[in-house]
């Protein structure tokens, strides 16, 4: 069962009682554990007696809102890293920027829709405990790295003691000594000493072969270039190094953790294959900025974006542009034709867009909902606005009938268009409040438009 899997505690924050009962029962039928609390400095206390997996927090509350709950607790240190999921009424003015400013994650609009609900909360807790497995991993690492580093501490006193810890050990050990210019007592390469049968198998070489050997130096360069001075550094200042470096073994990349400790005129080196915790990082990695239905980027990653891209457009004083789209009618496409049918028109229209955009640092992202966002980099209105043409005949190509719409047989979007060259004294809110307020017009105007922010 699904509460079997991810973590389960869940605080709801409402002052309305009824929708306490709805959220209550819908997550309990789930066998979820859920607490309640209707007020902000009820929901503090709560939380920092027994902290929750995740809170679903109201905005709209009497005394402290949802806004200011939020940014309590993620100002501390024991409650900072609790995901907070807002709620908002969809007749109720909500500020999506400032929601995720204060540290939320994500928003669930009211009347609650189950599949969505459910779908969101899923998808918190599965990135958390996520999260949670990998520090638990990098802690044992860490605790693992420790203990190497004492038995290695121990190399200084004994030769025979070298050879037993590293013949029986399970990653890759040696022992090597620095060869010098008699001339100018610069060290040019290491001779090895001792190898054991995992270090060997790395080097793709039997321990003989390479005991007595200066091939260091050829092996690291071609495995990390440049990093031979750094080994060099270790003999040099006695200061460890430890380093996670790729190498191609077998044709398949593998990931290894390196740590060096000086060792009389030399060094002691530990390599531990750590390609599976690489991978288990990449795929949180790709998770957590990937929107799982639509396999595009999503919120996080279209926030980080947007940052990184007015700052560069700011210092380098080219335009930004940004474009809202918003999938029109698609509550009643939903109602009609069905929530699968619902997630596969999003899929649809966010692949249609996808085609659109072709340069590197555009960005294409679900922002919420049935709402999408993209972002061009050095892209002036007039180009903003052919681009919006041209995914407005993308998805009008797909052709996905809409028989509930008012403006379309056919599925359709309005988009809102924003251009600005950004400004240290002006902030990435004011160009996605633009491009939001150009895509509301657009709706108010009958929809199935694409319309640009003027300031008049």
């Amino acid at each position: 069962m699904e509460s079997d899997i991810i973590a389960n505690n869940i605080l709801i924050v409402d002052d309305q009682i009824p929708n306490l009962r709805v959220l209550t029962a819908m997550l309990k039928e789930k066998n979820y554990q859920v607490r309640k609390a209707t007020d902000g400095e009820t929901a503090i206390e709560a939380v920092e007696i027994e902290p929750p997996d995740l809170i679903i927090l109201d905005i709209k509350m009497p005394g402290m809102d949802g806004y200011e709950v939020c940014q309590s607790l993620k100002l501390n240190d024991a409650t900072k890293d609790i995901p907070i999921i807002f709620i908002s009424a969809l007749n109720e003015v909500f500020d999506k920027v400032k929601a995720f400013e204060v540290g939320g994650i994500d928003y669930i609009t009211k009347p609650f829709q189950e599949e969505e609900v459910l779908a969101r909360i899923k998808s918190q807790l599965t990135i958390k405990q996520q999260q949670k497995l990998l520090e638990k991993e990098k802690e044992r690492l860490k605790q693992e790295i420790e203990k190497r580093k004492e038995i290695e501490a121990s190399l200084y006193q004994s030769r025979a003691l070298i050879s037993s810890i590293v013949n029986n050990s399970l990653d890759g050990v040696a022992a090597l000594e620095a060869v010098r210019n008699p001339r100018t007592g610069n060290i040019e390469d290491f001779r090895c000493l001792i190898v054991n049968p995992i270090m060997a198998k790395i080097f793709n070489q039997q321990s003989e072969d390479l005991i007595g050997k200066l091939v260091f130096k050829r092996f690291i360069n071609k495995v990390e270039l440049n990093s031979f001075d750094d080994f060099v550094g270790v003999v040099e200042t006695g200061i460890s190094w430890q380093k996670d470096f790729s190498y191609e073994y077998k044709g398949e990349k593998r990931w290894y953790s390196c740590i060096a400790v000086k060792l009389d005129d030399g060094f002691s080196v530990t390599v531990r294959d750590i390609t599976e915790r690489k991978k288990q990082e990449l795929e949180l990695n790709n998770f957590a900025s990937i929107d799982s239905l639509t396999g595009i980027s999503n919120r996080r990653i279209f926030d980080r974006t947007l940052g990184k891209e007015w700052q560069t457009c700011q210092r380098e004083k080219q335009v930004l542009a940004l474009i809202i789209m918003d999938i029109d009618y698609f509550k009643k496409y939903n109602d009609y034709y069905g929530h699968q049918q619902g997630d596969n028109c999003l899929i649809r229209v966010a692949q249609a867009t996808s085609k659109v955009i072709k340069r590197p640092r555009d960005l294409v992202a679900r922002y919420g909902g049935e709402e999408f966002a993209i972002i061009l980099p050095n892209t002036d209105r007039k180009g903003a606005i052919a681009i919006t043409n041209m995914i407005q005949q993308q998805i009008k190509e797909l052709a996905i009938p809409h028989e509930r719409s008012e403006v379309s047989p056919l599925v359709s979007v309005s988009l809102g268009i924003s251009c600005v060259i950004p400004t240290a004294e002006s902030s990435p809110k004011i160009l996605f409040d633009m491009a939001d307020r150009a895509m509301y017009t657009a709706k108010h105007q009958g929809r199935n438009l694409a319309i640009a922010y003027t300031s008049s």
